[in-house]
């Protein structure tokens, strides 16, 4: 068993002389490490540090909003940083692989914080079809897939649904955020969340206009716990 295991690390080395991954950041070869960002890029990465605190970053945005067991995000969002560029390629330059690459990341370190262990499923921020079609992908459920590979659990990509093709929220201000999302989400399978402690998962947060949006939907459900998890947290002034 150890030989078989010695000859995979060595095909996979050679593989990756070979084919080695690009990395996200700044479309170099990234660094054989639990990361999937090249050591330049990962200098430049500030980490949230939030899963071990119930009360973080995070969780202090949605205080008086809706109830959170618990709220983390995997870094920093910073302009012209590794992550933004990462996100941009991912959001709208069609490189779906990203997504999976970040949600394995923040699953990891989700596993490892006693706050996340008792999480039963992944439910990922819905877009509506007309735009995931034009995008190929939902980047959120590609960040949720990631995330239930490495945490070992299912994801409930049908759970919720969005029923109205809104505006995009980047360019919006804070309070254009909240009115609009109004109403936008549904829980189409209530039996699917009853009862469990659920993980509502999008790619940014910035004034949770959207997360707050889909945990109310989720909240509808009866006994579920929710509790929520980005790529990336940015400042509330980002427009």
């Amino acid at each position: 068993m150890r030989a078989i295991r010695e000859i995979g690390r060595w095909a996979a080395d050679l593989l990756w002389v070979f084919y080695p991954e690009l990395c996200p950041g700044c479309g170099r070869s990234a660094a054989r490490a639990k990361t999937c960002f090249c050591i330049h890029c990962q200098q430049q990465l500030v980490l949230g540090n939030m899963c071990f605190s119930r009360e973080n970053e995070f969780t202090e945005r949605f205080w008086g909003r809706i109830p959170l067991e618990s709220g983390a995000a995997l870094y920093f969002f910073q302009h012209r940083s590794p992550i933004q560029r990462a996100l941009h390629r991912l959001k709208y330059q069609g490189q779906a692989h990203i997504g999976i690459q970040l949600g394995r990341l923040l699953g990891g370190h989700l596993k490892r914080s006693p706050l996340f262990q008792s999480v039963e499923a992944v439910v990922p921020v819905p877009l509506h079809p007309d735009k995931e079609q034009m995008r190929g992908y939902n980047q959120s459920a590609l960040v949720a897939s990631g995330i239930s590979e490495t945490m070992g659990i299912p994801i409930l990509k049908d759970a919720l649904s969005r029923l109205r093709f809104s505006e995009s929220q980047t360019r919006k201000r804070r309070m254009d955020r909240f009115d609009n999302v109004e109403e936008v989400f549904a829980l189409t399978r209530p039996e699917a969340v009853e009862g469990k402690h659920i993980l509502l998962v999008d790619d940014v947060l910035t004034t949770g206009a959207t997360l707050e949006a889909c945990g109310r939907a989720l909240l509808k459900a009866p006994n579920i716990r929710l509790s929520m998890a980005t790529v990336a947290i940015a400042n509330t002034k980002m427009r």
